[in-house]
């Protein structure tokens, strides 16, 4: 039984596995713990992030909540990587849609992670680095997202660090280059897996169009995007 912790992390001895899937929302992994997994064991509730361990399929899995935006699952996912020794870390989140064939409760899977955070200066890169998923978890999930009929879309994200922007137009120029969706982690995680040589992927829901103004509601964001859950389940 391990005795490891971090200050965010502590298992008190209950095993984190190899795959993690990181919704922002704690309550959406207790969620998952209660709904998809077997055994599963809670091994964290500092400051209210909870995570689980338990089974799917016979196969060991952990989900964990990370908060919102790049500093927050900056810290989470650096400190599963480096200290538990997690391969795989897979966000599983909503976004708002920018393009107009992107509907609500779609499935978006982010290829590349475009930014407007900083995140990237600590690594003093004299250029601008390419933040990409593992290759073999986005076609994994892409080939299970295709088999289970769910629509899906995959390509170029935007990870942003601003919510309420000051700027309104703010998203234009990001919607002129395609960008199919917008969300708040994936640039740090990408970054933080990249690395520490781990392999990471990001599966969001349409929960809202930019497009269009379409929303779903906060209970619907917590509970019902199950297909992109059970997605990430099968990658584990």
């Amino acid at each position: 039984m391990s005795n490891l912790q971090t200050p965010h992390i502590k298992p008190n001895g209950v095993e984190i596995a190899e795959t993690v899937l990181l919704p922002g929302d704690p309550l959406r992994a207790k969620f998952i713990a209660e709904t998809f997994l077997e055994d599963a064991v809670c091994f964290n509730e500092v400051r209210g992030m909870l995570g689980y361990t338990g089974t799917y399929k016979g196969k060991k899995v952990s989900v964990m909540g990370t908060g919102m935006g790049p500093g927050s699952i900056g810290i989470y996912s650096y400190e599963l990587i480096h200290v538990f020794g997690v391969k795989n870390l897979i966000r599983i989140g909503t976004c708002g849609a920018l393009q107009p064939e992107v509907k609500l409760y779609d499935v978006v899977i982010g290829m590349a992670s475009s930014t407007n955070s900083n995140y990237m200066h600590q690594y003093n890169i004299p250029g601008q680095l390419s933040l990409h998923a593992s290759f073999d978890l986005l076609y994994k999930a892409y080939n299970i997202a295709k088999d289970k009929g769910v629509p899906t879309h995959v390509g170029n994200i935007l990870c942003s660090e601003i919510f309420y922007n000051a700027d309104k137009n703010a998203m234009d120029n990001w919607i002129k280059m395609g960008i199919l969706a917008v969300e708040m982690e994936s640039t740090a995680l990408y970054a933080n897996a990249i690395a520490g040589k781990a392999n990471a992927l990001t599966i969001l829901t349409v929960s809202d169009s930019l497009v269009t103004g379409e929303e779903t509601t906060p209970e619907e964001r917590q509970t019902a995007f199950t297909k992109m859950m059970e997605i990430a389940l099968e990658l584990a």
